[in-house]
């Protein structure tokens, strides 16, 4: 197994990108329960109202068709709505104004901003963004498991095919939870936050010499599916609230179908179908 793209090499004719968070492990749900809604109830002291804002924050980032955005992106939309329905957000369009035109998401531009503007508001998104990391860094070991069936179709695909691991998340942590559960063994190669995005990573696994139809991805959020779909290969979705009934169904009968080439077509749209419906709270 290597962490760095340079270093991997093919080794089967066959490709599984997997994402971590939310998809492999069971992590994305306790991070905003406890750390990012929690913390942000807190830095804009929100309690007389936290039971349903914090119902929103989730439904923001977990439970609809915005899951697994970026957390300035999630910041901002909850933000609004609550400068709406509960309580003046000071200088919220100073954080609107940067999180719509900053070119990247991220602590580092955030500082920068702050050092030219000087905001308040961009402060405090700066103080919760570092609280919630500091507050991941304290959840225990059993709070951050493998959903269940995982280890068993990791094992079962990585003796057909390559496996690479795509997330957003901090390499460190990637490699932390998916050593500490006996999952890294199954994969060739981690491709994390310093990777670059995962629109970017698919498209140099493919420079490997895999074809396109020999190359999946398996994730459980929007964005996966889109960087799937910008390299046009397959994908694979894990859905939410469902997350041991999809990875029994990959190891069952989605891996088979890759394999055969019958993926692609009618069984990959009834699985897009359910995926997005599943992210739709309206139905």
């Amino acid at each position: 197994m290597v962490s760095v793209l340079d270093q991997f090499t093919k080794k089967k004719e066959y490709l599984i990108c997997v994402d971590s968070d939310g998809c492999a492990m069971d992590t994305m749900n306790i991070k905003h329960v406890k750390c990012f809604g929690p913390c942000m109830v807190e830095e804009w002291q929100l309690q007389e109202w936290q039971d349903v804002i914090l119902a929103r924050w989730n439904d923001i980032n977990l439970y609809t068709v915005t899951r697994g955005i970026n957390r300035f992106l999630g910041l901002k939309i909850a933000l609004e709505e609550i400068d709406a329905a509960y309580m003046s957000i000071e200088g919220l369009d100073d954080l609107k104004e940067w999180v719509d035109h900053t070119p990247e998401l991220s602590n580092k531009a955030l500082e920068k901003a702050i050092e030219k503007t000087g905001s308040t508001v961009l402060k405090k998104a700066l103080h919760w963004s570092k609280c919630v990391n500091e507050r991941i860094q304290k959840l225990d070991d059993s709070e951050k498991l493998p959903f269940e069936g995982v280890k068993e179709a990791l094992a079962y695909a990585h003796s057909l095919a390559d496996i690479a691991i795509v997330s957003s998340a901090n390499l460190q942590a990637v490699l932390d939870e998916w050593r500490l559960y006996g999952l890294l063994e199954h994969t060739d190669v981690v491709l994390a936050q310093d990777a670059g995005t995962k629109e970017y990573c698919i498209h140099e696994l493919l420079k490997k010499g895999y074809e396109k139809e020999n190359v999946m991805m398996t994730g459980d959020a929007p964005g996966d599916y889109q960087a799937a779909e910008s390299n046009g290969v397959l994908y694979y979705p894990i859905l939410v609230r469902h997350e041991m009934e999809s990875w029994n169904e990959f190891r069952e009968t989605a891996v088979g179908r890759f394999l055969d080439g019958s993926y692609r077509g009618t069984y990959q749209k009834e699985k897009i179908a359910a995926f997005l419906d599943n992210l739709n709270p309206s139905k």
